[in-house]
């Protein structure tokens, strides 16, 4: 079973002070943020393009076994009509990010809270996320966050696409657990400040068992499924994210996530 754990960024400022070394060099933050978790969720890449030779720098930071995930253009997913992304994907996707090869994990495509299901148009977005770029595989993981996509026309499209509809654990909009791609991708987005790992450890041990059921094919009691149905049993890559929420615990939440799965 795989089972990637990480944070969103390296660079924030408040890890400074209780997750970086002392004066830690700040070009060096990405390697030492690359040893302390198993994965890290690029945000830059939602607001900026980047030189294929920053793609390749990061992923010659990391250690062999990191993989990212990047969170993709702001300007694919927030439009009114998304089948009409195709040029702004191509540009994405085109960047440089494949620089990243075997260490490029699924791309997030994060939709505006506001964006409601329409299945044509989201079925047409669908059809456009590439299955390739300059021969290295995509795996595409979509976010919703709006109620109307608790849908099971929409459920059906995404395992058609061997897309991964994302599971975040947040508090402003209705979570989707159904399994619909060969890997998962979860974000745990309610952190608390006070507690020192964000979640409690009853949480957090609850969140191992998810996240092992996950990997090994399982279907996890307890969170909101659409459909009854699920997919065939399969192990899953699955991808855990502390992101958001109370962000400066965000570190030392990952860190105890994977000493629970590797105990």
């Amino acid at each position: 079973m795989t089972i990637r754990v990480g944070i969103g960024g390296w660079t924030y400022e408040p890890w400074r002070d209780n997750f970086y070394p002392a004066k830690w060099p700040h070009k060096r933050e990405l390697e030492f943020a690359s040893r302390q978790v198993t994965a890290i969720e690029i945000n830059g890449t939602y607001y900026s393009t980047f030189k294929p030779a920053s793609w390749a720098g990061w992923r010659d930071t990391v250690p062999d076994d990191f993989v990212f995930a990047v969170k993709a253009s702001r300007f694919c997913t927030n439009r009114k009509v998304l089948a009409d992304a195709g040029e702004s994907i191509a540009r994405f996707v085109g960047q440089g990010l494949t620089e990243l090869g075997p260490k490029l994990g699924p791309i997030l495509w994060q939709f505006m809270a506001t964006k409601r299901f329409d299945p044509d148009d989201m079925r047409a977005f669908l059809a456009l996320l590439p299955g390739a770029e300059a021969g290295i595989t995509l795996r595409h993981a979509i976010q919703v966050r709006h109620e109307s996509f608790a849908d099971a026309a929409f459920i059906k499209m995404a395992r058609a696409a061997g897309v991964a509809i994302v599971y975040a654990d947040a508090a402003d909009y209705p979570a989707i657990a159904d399994l619909t791609g060969p890997y998962v991708y979860a974000r745990l987005e309610q952190a608390e400040e006070v507690n020192p790992h964000g979640y409690t450890d009853a949480a957090l041990d609850g969140w191992a068992a998810t996240a092992r059921t996950w990997a090994g094919g399982g279907r996890p009691d307890g969170l909101p499924y659409v459909t009854d149905t699920p997919p065939p049993a399969q192990a899953r890559e699955t991808f855990v994210f502390f992101i958001n929420g109370a962000k400066v615990r965000a570190p030392a939440g990952a860190q105890a996530l994977i000493a629970r799965l590797r105990a």
